[in-house]
């Protein structure tokens, strides 16, 4: 039998990492969308990043930096007492990171796609630009805002490399589902590895599944 620990730290992780995003990610697509300026191009490189770059490459400098021997690290503990290495919150900021891209990218996306007149018009009507954004702008892509959130969510079930380096391996409080199966396979306990495997494969194809089947939905509705 397998503890149930690893898979809800994993889901609570995937949670919060997904609402936090969510919340940050809307004000950044919507600044990318329409920036004309140089900074933007920093931006997006910077928000990419992720994508390219090995978790262990990100896990390795949120490791240094988190580390109580550094700087940041000993300011949040002498100051606010917080230790953020082989911790729950020092792993939802790593996830944040590394999860970035993959909530913003869909945003900005369906955000680019939008016709110009459409913020145009809510202007003219005397609207501000958070009230364009949120009553006019957002409700025009709910295809693009489901799919960021299933995305990073089911991104996020799956980490491994960043949430190995910066929470390590303790049971109930940092071992995840992904580092739960690495520790079973060390152990030679394929079925318990299988277990989590299984049960993390049935849970990011449903989560994908209702994903495609809303926007199937809302693809025949726009066209009707």
């Amino acid at each position: 039998m397998v503890e149930l620990s690893p898979l809800w730290l994993t889901f609570k992780l995937a949670c919060f990492t997904t609402l936090i995003l969510f919340l940050i990610s809307i004000p950044l697509a919507n600044w990318l969308s329409f920036n004309k300026t140089i900074y933007k191009t920093i931006a997006e490189v910077i928000v990419s990043m992720p994508l390219v770059l090995p978790p262990s490459v990100i896990g390795f400098y949120m490791l240094i930096a988190f580390s109580p021997g550094n700087v940041f690290g000993k300011f949040l503990e002498k100051n606010f007492d917080i230790r953020l290495v082989f911790s729950f919150k020092g792993l939802l900021i790593a996830s944040v990171i590394y999860s970035l891209p993959f909530m913003v990218h869909p945003i900005q996306s369906g955000l680019s796609a939008l016709s110009p007149t459409l913020k145009e018009a809510a202007y003219s009507l005397g609207k501000s630009k958070r009230k364009t954004l949120f009553k006019v702008l957002l409700p025009n892509i709910k295809s693009s805002l489901l799919t960021g959130i299933v995305i990073t969510f089911a991104h996020t079930i799956g980490e491994f490399g960043v949430v190995l380096m910066i929470g390590g391996n303790i049971p109930g409080k940092t071992r995840t589902a992904s580092v739960a199966i690495y520790n079973e396979v060390e152990s030679f306990n394929y079925h318990n590895a299988n277990m989590y495997a299984t049960i993390l494969i049935i849970s990011s194809f449903a989560i994908l599944f209702v994903m495609y089947l809303f926007n199937r939905q809302m693809q025949q509705v726009k066209y009707l």
